[in-house]
């Protein structure tokens, strides 16, 4: 976390705080550069991963585009300068107006995931005497092997078209007013460590691809995101080999590969920092309690998820404690870790949550009526508030009063 003091920035800007490392997120997209070499290929940053304003710039930077999901999303990668013609629109539930707004702007793609959404589609792009521009997300039934809330590429999960109804959709889409087929792509899930489901769907795309431009041009395949990091127990592959079984698999030269990378971008470049306020003990169960809840950080409470923790002074190792560390919001799921080993933290004593970069602050909520943490990139040697905390007026000012 770059040459900062956590326990500094701890002191400046409170607790809980979200910190992000700009040269960690410029190293990642380098990285993921040097993987795909010479190819013809566009990376698109899934910007749910973290879409705060100065974090999409860093992107932009570096010549990235954006995947988004919602209007919100198109709206964030627009303020944020990212030019309309790199970005890709994913998701299910796409509304008329979400449609309205991407076609007015210009995006590169739509990725649609349905029959309806397609018709809804051209008839919306008539209606603005537009035409938008396709690509079909393909369902190819691939087990990723990741939790059951983040797979998406199996045949009973809501996302894309089952492959076999591909090539007859792909007909009648040549018919259709106002729509022009650009592409194919694929998402099978998120945080995969194991290669295998990258080639096995890469494959499927291929034999696809092969007999689809017999009917009609392609300009892009794309590959979605999914490459998981290490959040301390994991050891993912990296960027190289992720992309070289991809690419090996997709000998289309002549077509752009659009790669749609988030949580990797991100994920290590952020830690969360809390301060113990008491420790607690019911009969054998010890708890540290912070002030960092389920609110802030979801992820333990919502995925079993596991994060590391950095005392941010020297602790002796030996006085391991195991402990649940807890937070204050009225929940017994809240918590970040359960019936862990943990450093023998004592009120009052700093830590940080490691790899909060990606799917931290983007779900941070305002139950029980806290209001969210600020987010601090560290950049160029100094340390900016990129968004402040909220107050408790913030909680507040979207409600309508009563004219009683």
């Amino acid at each position: 976390m770059q040459a900062m003091p956590l326990d500094e920035l701890a002191r400046e800007f409170g607790t809980p705080a979200y910190i992000y490392s700009g040269d960690a997120i410029e190293a990642a997209i380098d990285s993921f550069r040097r993987g795909i070499g010479n190819r013809k290929a566009l990376i698109c940053y899934a910007m749910k991963a973290n879409s705060n304003l100065e974090v999409l710039r860093l992107f932009r930077a570096r010549d990235c585009g954006m995947d988004i999901v919602s209007g919100g999303e198109l709206y964030r990668a627009l303020r944020a300068g990212v030019p309309a013609h790199r970005i890709v629109f994913s998701g299910v539930g796409k509304t008329e107006a979400e449609m309205v707004e991407a076609l007015q702007a210009g995006i590169l793609l739509f990725c649609c995931e349905s029959e309806a959404e397609l018709r809804t589609l051209s008839r919306i792009a008539c209606d603005l005497g537009t035409t938008a521009p396709i690509s079909l997300r393909v369902n190819p039934d691939v087990d990723a092997n990741t939790h059951p809330y983040i797979s998406t590429g199996l045949k009973d999960n809501k996302f894309g078209i089952p492959h076999n109804r591909i090539f007859d959709l792909f007909r009648e889409m040549q018919l259709m007013p106002g729509i022009i087929t650009k592409g194919v792509g694929f998402h099978i899930g998120s945080q995969l460590l194991d290669l295998e489901g990258f080639r096995s769907a890469a494959r499927i795309m291929r034999n696809l691809v092969e007999e689809l431009v017999a009917l009609a041009p392609l300009e892009y395949i794309d590959v979605g995101g999914g490459l998981g990091i290490n959040y301390g127990r994991e050891n993912p592959p990296d960027a190289g080999d992720y992309a070289h079984t991809i690419l090996s698999e997709l000998p289309f030269e002549d077509m752009t590969i659009v790669f749609e990378p988030g949580r990797y971008m991100v994920g290590n470049a952020g830690v969360l920092l809390t301060r113990v306020l008491y420790n607690k003990v019911n009969q054998s169960k010890r708890f540290i309690i912070c002030d960092a809840g389920m609110n802030d950080l979801i992820r333990p409470a919502l995925y079993q998820a596991y994060h590391d923790f950095w005392p941010l002074a020297e602790m002796r190792l030996e006085r391991l404690v195991r402990a649940d560390l807890v937070g204050p919001v009225c929940e017994s799921g809240d918590f970040l870790a359960r019936d862990r080993e943990l450093c023998d933290f004592q009120p009052g004593d700093l830590l940080a949550v490691a790899s909060a970069g990606a799917y931290s602050s983007v779900m941070a909520s305002n139950y029980n009526a806290r209001p969210r943490p600020p987010e601090v990139l560290l950049s160029e040697g100094r340390a900016r508030l990129v968004r402040r905390r909220e107050t408790y007026a913030d909680l507040i000012h979207l409600e309508v009063p009563s004219r009683d």
